[in-house]
């Protein structure tokens, strides 16, 4: 969906989708897409005045011309643009000033028809201390996340990053790696490195005997850091139920929901089989966890609260 978005804010800045608003984890893109929407845009018209830059550059910028007196050099610099490409608004936190003049820029460069693209780490309603006149005019465009990529994705960037270094690597050995390395495209591409290294090295043919070598720091610490246990007691922490009520037979949905989102959360970031979660959520039966599973899943789609909190929790765990 952020793709399509993109490519329809390529082809038509200024009508649709104004701001459009793009968020999601590090490692996922966004950059990368934003870049992609500027290039075809200067592709397509060579005079058109674009800028990309990071927030902390447009927080350097108004203390800049804060402490010389020259705002009229900032007005010129951000209100006649056709495009505006910014990444990680949620770093304007806490910063009044800058606010207020990226509220005047926003709105002189919608007033022209010009297109805002933002990147951020949450969606605009989760963003805290931003003025709420901001994060409302965030929200009227169109915001879209951007979500780590599913297992297949991810074991087809494995394969298809492996051939360009001219080292195929086995489906076998890319879907054990898939499996464990779940976060970006950016710790895909770190593990990938670390086997290839590790084969170089050592002589040895690619197999996943050699990939669990290779990755065995990054294993231990995902093994000591995440168990089920440890993603009930988080679960049961963010949404202030006991512990005892993920495995407990109480079912009002202030307890399902949270048991619900804990059985997702250990069927995505831990190795245990569905009949091993279900044990684990006081004895069901594994088709219960598949329920969960497929419906918060389905869910996480289409509900930006929820995606949100699944992201908080994620991280969480991570640690």
């Amino acid at each position: 969906m952020a793709r399509t978005a993109a490519l329809h804010v390529a082809g038509a800045p200024g009508q649709m989708y104004n701001p459009l608003f793009i968020y999601g984890g590090v490692g996922l893109g966004k950059t990368h897409l934003i870049h992609a929407v500027g290039n075809a845009l200067l592709a397509d018209r060579p005079d058109a005045r674009i800028l990309y830059l990071h927030a902390e550059q447009f927080i350097t910028d108004v203390v800049k011309n804060y402490q010389r007196k020259t705002f009229d050099e900032l007005k010129a610099k951000y209100h006649q643009l056709d495009l505006l490409l910014i990444d990680d608004v949620q770093f304007f936190a806490g910063k009044e000033r800058t606010q207020e003049e990226f509220f005047n820029a926003f709105e002189a460069l919608l007033a022209k028809r010009a297109h805002i693209i933002m990147t951020s780490d949450t969606y605009p309603k989760g963003l805290v201390d931003i003025d709420e006149r901001l994060t409302s005019r965030f929200d009227a465009g169109l915001t879209v996340a951007i979500e780590p990529p599913e297992l297949e994705m991810r074991v087809a960037i494995l394969m298809r990053k492996a051939e360009l270094e001219a080292t195929p690597m086995p489906e076998d050995v890319a879907f054990f790696v898939a499996k464990n390395v779940r976060a970006n495209v950016r710790e895909l591409e770190g593990a990938l490195r670390k086997i290839l290294a590790y084969s170089r090295f050592s002589h040895k043919e690619i197999n996943i005997g050699l990939a669990r070598e290779a990755l065995k720091d990054l294993l231990s610490i995902q093994n000591r850091q995440i168990g089920v246990e440890n993603i009930q007691k988080t679960c049961a922490d963010f949404y202030k139920i006991k512990v005892a009520d993920m495995y407990s037979k109480k079912r009002p949905a202030s307890i399902a929901r949270p048991r619900q989102i804990a059985m997702y959360l250990a069927k995505e970031m831990t190795q245990k089989s569905l009949p091993e979660i279900g044990e684990l959520f006081g004895g069901r039966d594994h088709t219960t966890v598949l329920h969960a599973v497929r419906k918060i899943s389905a869910e996480r789609q289409k509900n930006t609260e929820l995606n949100q909190q699944l992201h908080v929790l994620e991280q969480t765990l991570k640690g």
